[in-house]
């Protein structure tokens, strides 16, 4: 690699650790940087994007410039916008500046962009460069990127087991399999969600609480899904104080009369099947990049056999539960030859204290 190109790597990583700093706030926006060099080469500006609402990554690198951009280069993680929403499009801002040259990570796969905003560009006489350090800015934004393509939200499946692969005793109690480490570990994880999914049975049971214990502010979305809507009259997701909550039920077999025992405070949404596809369409629409499936055995199968599902994370603990009918993380995927069975991606390992965290993927075919 030239020297040349070293320097361009170098800033365009930059760019992406800046957009690192918007991790867990973006939603449904993507995370970005922008940096700008004057016609020397030198830094004279840089920003990222922090929430929605607030300015983008580059509108913040045009606010903090040292001196004039005339001549120079920008450096961004993915490509300016080209519409007018909460805030003006970047696009404008880049043509004005009188910059020469533009590296252009990776396309906006949001429709009202998608290559628009790199056109207007080269049009305008910028010379625009695609697809530096694409694969680190494709792994950055694949929740948003995945929302965008799909219409469904970027799903990830928790659970906890035993090392003979049970997640609770056959009278369900599961309280606890992990060590606390593990635990306080998944409070920290949540605060990467936008929403956290549980269904009706879980709710029943645990009676969960669903926050990330101060790790996050806003909590993400709580939801329950339904088949039923025979929900508790008392649970500590109706304390809408802590973090909103949604129900969506199923209303092909619910019993719509157990409406009343959910408090207003709690929003509530219909669907017309269990399919949990709807789900992650509903949590999409609502700008939820990527959502945590924190479910019991049916609906995770569901969820997997329907594409909701992206990456998931195990936590092992070196514990025997032992028995035929203690419960297994899935349900019966009715796989009958091994070349059916799925197999996962990019498996990751981690101690945390006796248990093993493991992280690992579905192929996604949009990255």
């Amino acid at each position: 690699m030239s020297e040349k190109n070293i320097s361009h790597t170098k800033w365009m990583k930059r760019a992406i650790f800046l957009a690192s700093l918007g991790n867990n706030t973006t939603s449904p926006n993507p995370r970005v940087g922008a940096v700008i060099l004057d016609k020397n080469g030198s830094l004279i500006s840089e920003g990222f994007h922090f929430k929605a609402g607030m300015p983008h990554a580059e509108a913040m690198a045009f606010n903090n410039l040292k001196k004039d951009a005339k001549g120079g280069t920008m450096y961004v993680n993915l490509e300016p916008c080209c519409h007018h929403g909460k805030t003006p499009p970047c696009v404008e801002k880049v043509i004005s500046s009188g910059i020469k040259k533009v590296f252009i990570s990776i396309e906006d796969p949001d429709k009202r962009v998608s290559g628009k905003g790199i056109k207007l560009l080269k049009e305008a006489g910028i010379e625009v460069y695609l697809g530096l350090c694409k694969k680190e800015s494709l792994d950055l934004n694949k929740a948003f990127i995945h929302r965008n393509i799909t219409k469904k939200a970027f799903g990830v499946l928790k659970w906890a087991m035993s090392i003979d692969g049970r997640i609770a005793l056959k009278n369900g109690k599961s309280k606890w399999i992990t060590n606390e480490k593990s635990r306080i570990l998944v409070h920290s994880f949540r605060a990467e969600f936008d929403a956290i999914i549980i269904g009706g049975n879980t709710l029943r049971k645990d009676n969960p609480l669903l926050t990330t214990r101060g790790f996050k502010n806003p909590e993400p979305l709580r939801v329950v899904f339904t088949k039923s809507l025979d929900l508790p009259s008392k649970s500590y997701l109706w304390d809408c104080s802590k973090a909103k909550t949604l129900v969506i039920y199923d209303s092909s077999t619910a019993n719509e009369s157990y409406l009343s025992r959910i408090p207003k405070c709690v929003e509530v949404e219909k669907v017309s099947s269990d399919n949990p596809e709807l789900i992650s369409k509903i949590l999409a629409k609502r700008g939820c990049n990527k959502v945590l499936w924190e479910c019991g055995p049916r609906l995770a199968t569901a969820a997997i056999k329907s594409n909701c599902i992206q990456e998931l994370i195990t936590f092992i603990a070196p514990k025997i539960l032992g028995g035929e009918k203690c419960m297994n993380p899935f349900g019966d995927f009715e796989f009958e030859e091994m070349h059916e069975i799925i197999k996962l991606n990019d498996s990751q390992f981690s101690l945390i204290g006796n248990d093993i965290c493991v992280k690992s993927s579905f192929k996604n075919k949009f990255l």
